[in-house]
């Protein structure tokens, strides 16, 4: 027995070691990077100009680039107007992301059994394994959601799948994924992680190396987030995942009452030192497409500052957050995100400020809170949930959704979303075959009642149509 745990601490230890030198293989120098004080994440950048600014994980040492690429909407391969054909990933097109990735700095790769239709994994395991192991850092889910996957054979059977996608033996961050969501949050909680016993397991799978850091994402129900802080002593959690940007930091809760204000998870996991890992920094594309008099009061701000890296700027300047994730399915969106944090640019509190009145004016559209986190994909009926609700975003935040003919642009308005709708949404997929059925409603962590909203843009569309 004592052999077997020397064996145990003795695999972590190397893996703790390997770990140190991994950002360093990825194409930068970490000389600059201190260390960690006081349990917080280390907020300098590396040394020297143009590299990528990188954090300390307290607990193992690893210098976890501040950028993180999620694996969450990867590229497809264009199949032209075969709309009802299901989309399929451009292997080639990932990997050459991936390869950009590490070469500028980045070594934070996350993923989940639930990407991309079952995907995700696959495709981030082909990419990586063409690079040393060494050299990148996985993440990846225990997304159990269904209750045919809350038995304790069938959850590991799934972790144990993620090994074999991913063409790994061990998992550097391995997450209880979304808690907190569902009618009962505490009670799926119960359900998918304690009474199965998985929970037990995953402490034994970090014990023994095979997970080097665990933590767990959150959506929902406060009650399960504060639930599970509170035995932290207990599970000693590596890190946790939130939804942190500009918006939620105060109004996350006003735009859907399931949702958590940022401020609050942010301030409570660094009062006990656990990292941050920060999900939808742009809020699926929302901060990135803001209504035009925002994009005014930000380019009057700076001029050579592009939107979206207000939004990476606010969730990577908080200490304690030791990544931020991005999906980023085109070349030109790493790149400018590479360009964003190497190194950051550290907000003051007076641009702070300018952020939160930023919020303040974004508040005041009606717009959907739809992240494009494609949930709620597929439809049984074929439509394109979140392209449909984004275009009725877009179209929002461009003034071209308008209270009817009296309006002096209505003529503008009503070409541009109509014509807009049927370029980025095929016919057959569009808001009027939503038949009700509500498959999709429970999935979405923003709450979003979809068939409700379906038919209202479906009744918008017609009214435009009819006038």
């Amino acid at each position: 027995m004592k052999e077997d745990k020397d064996m145990i601490k003795g695999r972590r230890d190397f893996l703790r070691k390997l770990s140190i030198g991994a950002a360093g293989l990825a194409g930068l120098s970490l000389a600059g990077c201190r260390q960690a004080t006081s349990g917080k994440s280390d907020p300098e950048p590396a040394s020297g100009e143009g590299e990528m600014t990188y954090r300390t994980n307290p607990t193992t040492g690893d210098k976890v680039s501040l950028l993180g690429f999620g694996m969450m909407r990867l590229p497809n391969v264009d199949k032209g107007n075969a709309a009802d054909s299901e989309p399929e990933i451009d292997q080639e097109e990932v990997n050459r992301l991936v390869d950009y990735a590490l070469a500028h700095g980045v070594n934070y790769f996350d993923t989940s059994p639930a990407y991309c239709r079952g995907f995700s994994e696959r495709a981030t395991g082909i990419a990586l394994s063409r690079h040393p192991r060494e050299s990148y850092f996985i993440a990846t889910k225990l997304s159990n959601f269904a209750p045919q996957t809350w038995s304790r054979e069938a959850s590991i059977a799934m972790f144990r799948n993620s090994l074999k996608e991913l063409q790994t033996d061990y998992v550097d961050y391995l997450l209880l994924h979304a808690i907190g969501m569902g009618d009962d949050g505490m009670e799926e909680f119960n359900n998918r992680y304690i009474k199965n016993g998985i929970l037990d397991f995953l402490l034994e799978e970090r014990e023994a190396g095979r997970i080097r850091n665990l933590g767990f994402s959150y959506h929902g129900d406060v009650a399960v987030f504060d639930h599970a802080l509170a035995c932290h002593d207990k599970y000693k959690w590596d890190f946790v995942q939130i939804q942190l940007n500009y918006l939620d930091w105060k109004y996350a809760k006003q735009i859907n009452p399931r949702n958590t204000d940022a401020e609050y998870l942010y301030n409570e996991l660094e009062s006990r030192g656990i990292p941050a890992v920060i999900m939808e920094p742009l809020l699926g594309g929302r901060l990135s497409n803001v209504p035009d008099d925002v994009v005014r009061m930000l380019k009057e701000r700076e001029p050579e500052a592009s939107v979206a890296s207000w939004a990476f700027r606010f969730a990577g300047s908080k200490p304690g957050v030791m990544c931020v994730l991005s999906g980023m399915n085109r070349m030109e969106h790493l790149q400018e995100n590479i360009r964003n944090y190497s190194p950051l640019k550290v907000l003051t509190d007076e641009e702070f400020a300018f952020l939160q009145r930023t919020a303040d004016r974004m508040m005041q559209f009606d717009t959907i809170p739809c992240n494009d986190c494609k949930y709620c994909m597929p439809c049984p009926y074929g439509l394109d949930i979140p392209a449909v609700l984004l275009h009725y975003n877009k179209c929002i935040n461009e003034g071209n959704v308008t209270a009817g003919p009296s309006d002096p642009n209505y003529a503008r308005a009503r070409r541009a979303f109509l014509v807009g709708y049927d370029r980025s949404v095929p016919r057959l997929r569009q808001a009027s075959h939503c038949i009700g059925c509500g498959q999709c409603a429970p999935h979405c962590p923003q709450g979003i009642n979809i068939p409700a909203q379906m038919h209202r843009i479906d009744e918008y569309v017609e009214k435009l149509k009819r006038n």
